[in-house]
């Protein structure tokens, strides 16, 4: 263990356990400071996932069940 992680166990080691909850805070944004591989492979693949994604265009819900009703029934004009 490096003097610097012994200084900063010495340190939490006189903070009273009540505020030990905002040492904790604190560390844990720090932590989200520092992006593992996994998060940076996660990243990257949502990055190619969005660039391949295509915009749809808007639908017509009522001429798109019409259609189904047709081919489904086999009827014309159910409403």
């Amino acid at each position: 263990m490096t003097q610097l992680r012994k200084d900063a166990m010495d340190l939490l080691e006189r903070i009273p356990d009540d505020k030990l909850i905002f040492v904790i805070q604190i560390m844990q944004g720090m932590n989200g400071l520092y992006a593992s591989n996994d998060e940076k492979e996660r990243e990257a693949a949502f990055e190619r996932l969005e660039a391949l994604r295509k915009k749809v265009p808007d639908l017509d819900y009522d001429k798109e069940l019409k259609e189904y009703r047709e081919g489904k029934y086999e009827y014309e004009n159910i409403d």
